[in-house]
């Protein structure tokens, strides 16, 4: 079995997005609320290693022909909103039930 598939791909997305909001909700608060800059070196860092999986694991999905090119692309632009990556993984839930 590959590790390729769509059920991953929505843990990754997950993760990322969850990433993404502690960035916004915790790291950006201490950092101009309270001036603790070292937390978001942290938080980018691993925010920024977990978008480089994510993206990979699309860019595989489509060339394997997972999932077509414009649901990808959807699941792409979804990851740059905040709470975004929650609908994409419904949506590719949806998605995986139906084939």
């Amino acid at each position: 079995m590959s590790i390729i598939n769509l059920k991953n791909l929505r843990i990754i997305s997950l993760i990322e997005g969850i990433s993404y909001l502690t960035i916004l909700f915790i790291g950006m608060p201490l950092k101009y609320g309270v001036g603790i800059n070292e937390i978001n070196y942290i938080l980018g860092l691993t925010h920024g290693i977990l978008t480089i999986i994510f993206c990979t694991f699309l860019i595989l999905i489509w060339v394997k022909k997972i999932l077509p090119f414009n649901w990808c692309f959807g699941v792409f632009i979804a990851s740059l909103v905040p709470f975004g990556a929650f609908i994409a993984e419904k949506k590719l839930k949806q998605f995986e039930f139906k084939h």
